[in-house]
């Protein structure tokens, strides 16, 4: 009784909204309710909140990292674009608007198809806190990963990642031509929020922080937009 208990107070905890989780917001409200439609099964919920968080939200990985609001699911939706952890963020919002329990978890990962500029942008393939979003479906978690758009993957020649609410979905490993696509290195464990904090000090710590004071500082100097050209522009590595 004592362990169902706790179970049940740990499971509420992924439901509520928070300053960065923002589900209570009316247009994170709207965005959920458009998407899932007139569906009333859990499962299918989630299925069809994913699908629109990955292909509604660009993949923007030059987007701002630095401060909670950038993180916060209702400013992602008034952006419409923004990388891997802000999109799981969103879908863990939208997830908890909708009653289906939902957390963010983080992992580092080796990227072997990303574009030259973004791999001197970060002076590495090694992506640390990748996102993506466990949701609490049919007594179990599994893992959904929203991050990239279905026009972005059939550019990199990758099927769009899909999700059916059952299974975890998580990175390619291989593209299209059995090519290393995504390597999982490590996992971070899941969160109730977004630790912005731990986020920007991990990016320092694995970028050096002159590095990543230098994205700060030229987003600071275009107002939180980037200072780069559109990431769909950029030269695809092979």
């Amino acid at each position: 009784m004592e362990r169902r208990r706790r179970r049940e107070e740990m499971i509420r905890d992924y439901l509520e909204p928070t300053a960065i989780l923002d589900w209570d917001h009316r247009r994170v409200l709207a965005f959920a309710r458009e998407a899932v439609g007139a569906t009333t099964d859990p499962v299918e919920k989630a299925v069809r909140l994913y699908r629109a968080v990955r292909d509604r939200i660009r993949y923007d990985p030059y987007s701002p990292f630095y401060r909670p609001e950038h993180y916060r699911a209702s400013e992602v939706l008034r952006r419409g674009r923004s990388f891997w952890i802000p999109k799981a963020a969103l879908l863990c919002a939208v997830a908890r608007s909708q009653g289906i329990p939902a957390r963010i978890g983080f992992a580092t990962v080796k990227n072997h198809l990303a574009t030259r500029q973004l791999l001197d942008y970060l002076g590495s393939n090694v992506f640390v806190y990748h996102g993506y979003t466990d949701l609490f479906l049919d007594g179990r978690w599994v893992k959904a990963t929203p991050a990239f758009n279905k026009e972005l993957c059939e550019r990199h020649g990758t099927d769009p990642l899909d999700f059916d609410g059952r299974s975890d979905s998580l990175l390619h490993p291989y593209d299209k031509k059995r090519q290393k696509f995504m390597e999982y290195l490590e996992y971070h464990g899941e969160y109730a929020d977004v630790p912005v904090e731990i986020i920007v000090d991990a990016w320092k710590a694995a970028y050096g922080t002159e590095r990543v004071q230098g994205w700060i500082d030229a987003l600071e100097s275009t107002g939180g937009a980037s200072p780069r050209r559109i990431f769909e522009g950029e030269d695809v590595t092979t």
